[in-house]
């Protein structure tokens, strides 16, 4: 409820005996409450709504004309780092398209800065439209098979409790710390527990009692499901169901059929990782509501899944719905089918119209400190045969779990080749954040390269320097040039930087605006797939190939990890 609003005041607002700032008439008021459509009118007075129906006076009415208006749109789980864009230029992405407010994890920029990240992006969104809500990283690192920039334990967390804006402890990602009982990831839980607050889960394919026994730790979220038979055991287990549609990660269609009637309540539409192009071709909790009703689901329960649903599960009990005492967060809809965003109201005001935001950034743009440790006169990405068959990462697309492959290896006096013909290539993890010089050398079968090397420092979830290629020449040249601009992605061959997109901001994201970033990030797709890459973002590909939480065999800068064993696995079998 509006803070500049006594109780009293909103009494005689509600009742119509004082004239309100803002009525919207004529409009298909979507009752989430109900499943309902009612042609109404909607007062609004000090950023909350303070009546609904028919005989209300204001200093500012807009006819709808029969337009649609529901909530805000919330996006419950999402790392803002994933889209490479600085917290205002995703909220000048995002409001247009109808979402007001998101719960981010920052544990990208976490892993990254430490706390000093979560600062960054608490205070660069500060005086946003768009309310950035933060749930505190639990997994800096995530796992202790890799190098992070940062140490959080649950002593460094407990103070971010304190922000208005932290609402709990983000995905749990490492589960098999949950059920191997290790202390510092039992602390980080039991500072959650013991302050009553939420906690989100990340638990690819568990099930039986080890799914039991991570949901009885507190636990009681998860976006990782991949199949409609362990989405159905999570939400028969109490687990709040995050159906989620990224630029990689794409599980709508799959678990749609999971949803009825009966247990639509109790899930959510969340974008996770989405890039540029997808935000502006596609959209964003728009384009998954959009997608829902084209697989079928009622249009209704489509938008309570991106509204009443994440706000009650997340506690933001002052939105979510069209309703009296709620926010004035309200978006005007063309129609029920397309979900085309024709206004967007946050707090009463309206801060985007057909497309357009209607408001600016901050007047001084924070900075970060450099993060790209590296010399590249240390690098040498020879590997020495070691047997006759070598453990290869192979790409699931679509997905970011991964097949744990074995083949023999072509070699050339004694080392391992990149086999282009095969599409076997070296793939090699660098520590960027203390110059330790650590490296992990792999195979990845599926990036698909013909030629030439591709770069990122976006290398989930520690996000050390990654770099596939054809060739130990090209691998240097790229990596070469995401030193130069400390950090970003790049692509090389023959010698030759072919396209490099800075990302200084951590080495993950840009202060340039959305369509320049996506202008420059095209440019870069299609070098790479110029040098033969079939993937629609072998980039976002590759930044999953680091991911030590995720089945099945993953390369981070300590070595080759089996996930399944969470453990290291020689490359040679």
């Amino acid at each position: 409820m509006s803070l500049s609003l006594t109780l009293d005041k909103i009494i005689r607002y509600g009742r119509g005996e004082e004239i309100a700032d803002l009525l919207l008439k004529n409009g298909k008021v979507i009752n989430v409450f109900t499943g309902e459509i009612i042609q109404t009118d909607i007062a609004v007075a000090g950023g909350i709504i303070v009546g609904l129906g028919k005989g209300y006076d204001a200093v500012n009415m807009i006819d709808l004309s029969g337009r649609y208006v529901c909530p805000g749109f919330i996006d419950g789980h999402l790392h803002i780092e994933s889209t490479m864009l600085s917290p205002y230029q995703f909220a000048r992405a995002v409001v247009p398209r109808g979402t007001t407010a998101v719960v981010c994890d920052p544990h990208e920029i976490a892993n990254v800065l430490g706390l000093d990240g979560i600062r960054y992006m608490l205070e660069a969104s500060d005086t946003l439209p768009l309310t950035v809500f933060v749930m505190a990283p639990s997994c800096v690192p995530a796992t202790h098979l890799e190098t992070s920039g940062a140490m959080l334990s649950a002593k460094d967390l407990a103070p971010l409790f304190d922000h208005p804006r932290v609402l709990g402890l983000a995905e749990m990602m490492n589960f098999p710390g949950v059920l191997y009982c290790l202390p510092e990831v039992l602390a980080k839980l039991d500072v959650a527990v013991q302050q009553g607050l939420i906690i989100d889960g990340h638990a690819p394919r568990l099930t039986g009692r080890d799914l039991q026994a991570y949901i009885a730790a507190g636990i009681d979220s998860d976006h990782e499901c991949t199949g409609p038979e362990e989405a159905l055991e999570k939400l028969r287990a109490g687990m709040y169901l995050f159906i989620r549609e990224g630029s990689t990660e794409q599980n709508l269609a799959a678990l749609l059929p999971v949803v009825t009637r009966d247990n639509a309540r109790r899930c959510l539409l969340v974008s996770d990782d989405r890039h540029p192009a997808d935000l502006m071709d596609l959209g964003h909790m728009d384009y998954s509501a959009r997608l829902a009703v084209q697989e079928g689901l009622n249009p209704i329960m489509a938008i309570q899944m991106i509204t009443l649903n994440a706000a009650e599960r997340f506690r933001l009990y002052d939105r979510g719905a069209v309703a009296p005492g709620y926010r004035a967060d309200l978006v005007v809809l063309d129609d029920l089918k397309d979900f085309c965003v024709e206004k967007v109201f946050i707090e009463g005001n309206l801060v985007a119209e057909d497309g357009k935001a209607l408001f600016s950034g901050p007047s001084k743009a924070r900075s970060v400190r450099s993060s790209v440790n590296i010399s590249s006169g240390d690098l040498n990405f020879e590997i020495p045969v070691q047997g006759e068959q070598a453990r290869v990462i192979g790409v699931v697309e679509g997905q970011i779990v991964t097949d744990l492959l074995k083949f023999p290896v072509k070699s050339k006096a004694g080392m391992v080749m990149s086999d282009v013909e095969r599409d076997i290539l070296k793939l090699a993890v660098i520590e960027r954040h203390h110059a330790t010089a650590n490296m992990g050398l792999g195979l990845v079968k599926g990036i698909g390269l013909k030629r030439g090397a591709l770069a990122s420092t976006v290398a989930h979830d520690s996000h050390n320097l990654m770099v596939v290629g054809a060739n130990d020449a090209d691998m240097l040249t790229a990596v070469g040039a995401l030193i130069d601009v400390d950090g970003g992605l790049a692509a090389a061959a023959d010698g030759e930087i072919l396209k490099v997109l800075p990302l200084p901001i951590a080495g993950l994201m840009s202060e340039a605006p959305f369509e320049s970033v996506r202008i420059e990030m095209d440019d870069l797709l299609a070098a790479a797939h110029g040098l033969g890459s079939p993937l629609k973002n072998p980039f976002m590909t590759l930044s999953f190939m680091a991911l030590p939480v995720i089945p099945a065999l993953r390369l981070t800068d300590m070595g080759l990890v089996d996930v399944n064993k969470f453990d290291f696995v020689p490359l040679f079998v």
